[in-house]
């Protein structure tokens, strides 16, 4: 209960000088990081979280069933229309090659590790998310469709991720296996998915039907809607778990096939389960910074820290650079989507269910590679987006018409 106490504490605190914060690209996420960081330092520190349970698994991948929930049904569909090919581009060219350079740099730099074990690598420090500079996707000086795509790609990186994440983990296990049986977990993989995508086909169907149903016949209230909408995503976790699928996997489906039933629901039919979402996103970064203990200061390579940089860097700018040429975009435009991707919640939560399943030294190894491209990622974009808006402020400014002379404007 006391780290309950505690994280409520410095969320209201935060809370209370966020705006000002701000100005220093201090994120609630960063925020409650650094307090986790300074709070579970040290031989006998004051709070402790005990990482490698069941119940800690759980925990994370209810709250990344629940994030992959929410962006799926936030995903403007009018957005998506409106920058389809840029979007396409992306997400059909440029994240297949991202992962590609992630794997090609890490089979470079760590030629002891096993092939799965970079594959798995890989699939953790690529996927986005933009809660760290949640400021850059707000900011009005940025061009507004440049803050439409990099939201909607977001959106669903991290949904496309999931299922190679667990064909990679399930393989990069059965390796350590003197006795491994790759074509059986690369099945047992495929049939999870399988399971995954029928239960979340079928609960985001059905769900979405029935809310539609009993709003347009007056037989609910809006405060009964925000439960039942939160409701979808635990259910879909739970089904697919129980039947042998993958959970977040699963509520990422149900969000694709519930999000057109949002739109004939009350405009704050979502905002709880969204508002759960952030507070457990929260909680997670705080137990990160006991994460970033464990794994950082006992040391580490310099490979190590080449790779994460790289991995923030030119492993997604130069595939983005590649996929949008011809796109009709400037080229100030194509490096700013290539640039912003920062790593969050999605590499935790991967990075975490990594070191759960694997070997201590193959997990030791993972646990510290996305330690320090998360970091690394959480201080260059932050540290970038104020000058990127101000960029784009002066080009907008130049680009304005002058008013001619003696014109007052009236």
């Amino acid at each position: 209960m006391l780290a309950v106490t505690v994280m409520a504490g410095i969320l209201f605190v935060w809370s209370l000088l966020a705006l000002r914060l701000s100005r220093w690209s201090i994120t609630a996420p960063i925020a409650m990081m650094a307090a986790g960081i300074a709070l579970t330092a040290g031989s006998n520190p004051p709070l402790r979280f005990e990482l490698e349970t069941t119940v800690f698994e759980h925990a994370v991948e209810v709250i990344l069933a629940l994030l992959l929930f929410v962006d799926a049904i936030e995903v403007p569909g009018r957005i998506l229309g409106r920058e389809k090919g840029i979007v396409l581009r992306l997400l059909g060219g440029g994240l297949p090659l991202t992962l590609c350079a992630a794997f090609l740099t890490g089979l470079l730099l760590f030629p002891g590790q096993s092939g799965w074990l970079i594959a798995v690598l890989a699939v953790v420090v690529v996927p986005l998310d933009l809660a760290p500079t949640a400021s850059v996707v707000r900011d009005e000086r940025v061009p507004v469709r440049l803050r439409e795509v990099l939201n909607v790609e977001g959106g669903l990186n991290d949904g496309i991720v999931s299922p190679v994440f667990l064909l990679c983990i399930a393989v990069a296990v059965e390796s350590h296996d003197v006795h491994a049986d790759y074509g059986d977990a690369l099945l047992t993989a495929v049939e999870a998915a399988g399971w995954a995508l029928a239960t979340g086909l079928a609960v985001g169907w059905t769900t979405g039907w029935l809310l539609r149903k009993s709003w347009s016949r007056g037989w609910t209230q809006t405060s009964a809607m925000r439960l039942g909408v939160l409701a979808v995503p635990l259910m879909a976790y739970t089904f697919s778990s129980a039947v042998g699928g993958n959970g977040f996997v699963a509520s990422f489906i149900a969000g694709v096939v519930f999000g057109p039933a949002v739109r004939e629901l009350p405009e704050t039919a979502v905002e709880l389960t969204d508002d759960v979402v952030t507070l457990l996103s929260l909680a997670l970064w705080f137990i990160f910074g006991q994460i970033v203990n464990n794994a950082f200061w006992p040391g580490f390579q310099t490979t190590v820290v080449l790779y994460a940089l790289l991995a923030v860097s030119l492993v997604r700018m130069v595939p983005v650079l590649l996929v949008l040429t011809g796109a009709g975009m400037s080229r100030a435009d194509k490096l700013f989507l290539g640039w912003m991707g920062p790593r969050g919640v999605t590499s935790i939560v991967f990075g975490s269910l990594a070191v759960i399943e694997l070997p201590d030294a193959s997990a030791d190894f993972v646990s510290r590679v996305m330690v320090i491209t998360v970091m690394l990622s959480i201080v260059l974009h932050g540290l970038s987006a104020e000058p990127i808006a101000r960029y784009y402020a002066r080009r907008t400014e130049k680009q304005r018409p002058a008013t001619p002379a003696g014109d007052t404007g009236r």
